[in-house]
């Protein structure tokens, strides 16, 4: 097993059953239309911060460990990619900020809340000191505090909420705060005793991160933004009579993302054979793997889909309360389209392991500019028109990636390319 396999996965599982614990309580002690506002927030925190930070952390750990293979002091490169991720979370506070100021954002769409966007500008600076954090952790070869990471920021995230519901406080600020706060407080503990993080080294150029890094930021923040079209779609074309409607979608949404917890575990699984296939050149052997993960992939798919159908509004009821209000067709379609983008994603980690990081960024933008069209003539039905655009948005994607994949495979396999694969897909987290 590759160092930090079970800590990462077990950071994984803790960091998403935290994430449901948050959402529930938040459920539970806020209005309909307040909890909408919080998970603006939260829809706007995991795109902009995976979107922007995460293809930077996986550049860094890229970067890094290439430099401690050569036996090469890492530190020139974080530092670097610090002073490009503090750059580009300043300018995304400040545009936040302005965008709040010079329009009516907030009253329209944060239900008069302006404290939720100060907190996705604290939210964005500490997110982008995480991903750094943890991207400088997987080059160093540190995946176990790397996975403590993960966890931590789940842990330190869901226990304020407790004490908070449990007090009947129900102002959103409050857990906005505990929704931005605790990635800084994460990386403390995990990075608590580490030593030799930012060994000195050669001065390192701008085009160590990577000439990809555009792609790779373009890819993500696509990404992230097609697996949240469905709520942002909801909340923009939503009337004022369907605004508290909303809130029991964005349920319906987490509870068809359950699938991607299995799909973590079956990750911390499946994905040491594959890397040790790669690594001794048993290309064929490593092709029947990843195959096996796409058959994984499909197959907890479409479990979530009838469990969605079937049991989804019945368990919603049991977690979220009763005030919880969505049909099993509302379910069983959220959970078909997280099922394909789940595929989506896979497939794209695939490309971009093959140097495929511009036909990546393509399909994503394909993906939802296809979500974007189908909704619009899918009729007049909130939910449905989403939903379907959802499912189409998210198969479109996984289908060309799994076009340009076969085409590149067949075309030939870049040197080490199989490895870099497993090492995106095993230590790359899914955000909720």
């Amino acid at each position: 097993m590759p160092e930090g396999t079970f800590v990462v996965g077990a950071g994984l599982i803790v960091s998403g059953i935290t994430a449901y614990g948050f959402q529930i309580l938040a459920f539970r002690a806020l209005s309909k239309a307040d909890f909408t506002a919080l998970n603006l927030l939260w829809v706007f925190v995991f795109v902009l911060a995976p979107g922007f930070f995460l293809p930077l952390e996986q550049e860094v750990a890229r970067a890094v460990s290439d430099r401690r293979v050569r036996g090469l002091g890492g530190g020139p490169v974080t530092k670097r990619a610090a002073l490009l991720g503090g750059s580009l979370a300043i300018s995304l506070v400040l545009i936040s900020i302005g965008v709040a100021v010079g329009t009516n954002v907030v009253n329209k769409n944060f239900n008069g809340n302006a404290g939720l966007i100060v907190c996705l500008a604290i939210a964005l600076v500490t997110y982008c000191v995480e991903h750094l954090t943890r991207g400088t952790l997987a080059g160093n070869g540190r995946f176990g505090p790397y996975g403590v990471i993960l966890g931590a920021e789940g842990a330190i995230r869901l226990f304020p909420v407790i004490v908070l519901w449990a007090a009947g406080v129900s102002d959103p600020l409050y857990y906005g705060l505990c929704l931005a706060i605790p990635p800084v407080l994460a990386t403390a503990v995990a990075v608590r005793g580490q030593q030799g993080l930012l060994a000195p080294g050669p001065e390192a150029a701008w085009s160590e991160l990577s000439t990809n890094l555009g792609y790779l930021e373009g890819g993500s923040l696509c990404a992230q933004a097609l697996s949240y079209a469905p709520f942002l779609g909801a909340q923009l074309l939503s009337t004022s009579a369907e605004k508290k409607m909303v809130a029991d979608f964005i349920v319906g949404l987490f509870l068809s993302r359950v699938p991607i917890l299995l799909f973590q575990a079956v990750q911390a699984a499946l994905l040491p054979k594959l890397a040790a296939l790669a690594g001794a050149g048993r290309h064929d052997e490593f092709r029947n793997g990843l195959r096996k993960l796409v058959i994984v992939v499909v197959a907890i798919g479409a479990f979530g889909v009838l469990a969605g159908g079937t049991i989804g509004p019945f368990a919603g009821k049991i977690l979220f309360g009763k005030k919880f209000n969505l049909g099993n067709g509302d379910v069983a379609l959220l959970a078909a389209g997280s099922a394909l983008f789940i595929l989506a994603l896979t497939l794209a980690q695939g490309l971009i392991a093959l140097k495929g990081h511009a036909r990546a960024l393509v399909c994503w933008v394909v993906g939802l500019v296809a979500f974007i069209v189908v909704t619009g003539i899918a009729g007049s039905d909130l939910f449905l028109r989403v939903e379907v655009g959802f499912i189409a948005g998210a198969l479109v994607s996984a289908a060309m990636m799994a076009g340009m994949l076969l085409s590149q495979i067949r075309a030939g396999v870049p040197e080490g390319s199989l490895a870099e694969l497993v090492e995106q897909i095993e230590h790359e987290p899914l955000e909720l």
